[in-house]
């Protein structure tokens, strides 16, 4: 498992965490990559793109001279797609460029784009985010510790930090996002990647592959096992069908009872 230094908003170490090894040191897919940020970018256009047709366009609808005789081709409307400010052939209409991938590709893709910053030592882990001030010119300072030059940061942390929320919002190259809303994108977006310990964490348990399979065979192996009442359940149900082995039940009876009564004769009709 990887092991990564802990750093305080001083840029000094104060410990290190152990991540998840089928996380952060997953084998990277780049095809994966890029159907993840071609799936994010198509979801993300407007598709309001409209061209007019010959229906929409302004114009008379009467028929601008005879059919024949004139020695001019034929025409039957001013708004036709032949003539200047005519109504266009086969135009863009507003459209939905998104499209459904699936939710394991998306995963797969975060944990090789989470795998590839800290192959290239753009992955650090803040013990936390602890500002006194909500100021932008604090938080700036603060980044600088960590690295002088300037790049595009993405920072992650969990939610209900107002003075984080606040202090990075006015920064260019600077973004934040929790750890449930990360998406490969995000991540090939920006140069370097700062987690907070707890963020970390929690997209070590929430994305290992390993977890997830215990978790489903330890569940699939409760959905087997038989409950301690069967056993007796099943030792009494021999007997009571030893019991009503010697007894008919009540509806054979009755129609033995019919069977044995010897049948009326029929009544004479009077003459």
């Amino acid at each position: 498992m990887p092991v990564v230094d802990v750093k305080n908003l001083d840029g000094k170490k104060v410990g290190t965490v152990e991540l998840a090894d089928d996380v952060f040191s997953a084998k990277v897919n780049e095809n994966l990559l890029h159907e993840a940020v071609r799936h994010h970018l198509a979801g993300q256009r407007a598709g309001t793109h409209k061209t007019k047709e010959k229906s929409e366009v302004s114009g008379s609808g009467r028929k601008l001279w005879r059919q024949k005789g004139t020695g001019r081709a034929r025409i039957g409307s001013i708004r036709s797609p032949l003539w200047r400010h005519g109504g266009t052939v086969h135009g863009p209409k507003p459209r939905d460029y998104s499209y459904a991938l699936p939710k394991k590709m998306i995963l797969a893709a975060l944990r090789s784009a989470l795998s590839i910053k800290l192959a290239e030592s753009k992955l650090t882990v803040v013990d936390g985010w602890v500002l006194e001030s909500h100021k932008t010119k604090a938080f700036r300072e603060a980044l600088a510790k960590f690295d002088d030059e300037t790049r595009t940061i993405l920072v992650v942390d969990n939610g209900g930090n107002v003075n984080l929320e606040r202090a990075s919002r006015n920064l260019e190259g600077v973004s934040l996002v929790a750890p449930t809303a990360l998406k490969p994108y995000d991540l090939m977006r920006h140069d370097y990647l700062m987690l907070s310990r707890e963020a970390a964490l929690k997209l070590s348990r929430a994305l290992s592959a390993a977890k997830s399979d215990q978790a489903a065979a330890a569940n699939s192996a409760s959905a087997t096992e038989t409950p301690a009442s069967e056993p007796a359940v099943e030792t009494s149900a021999p007997k009571r069908k030893a019991a009503r082995a010697g007894s008919k039940p009540p509806a054979v009876r009755k129609s033995a009872e019919k069977k044995e009564r010897p049948e009326s004769k029929p009544k004479r009709k009077k003459d």
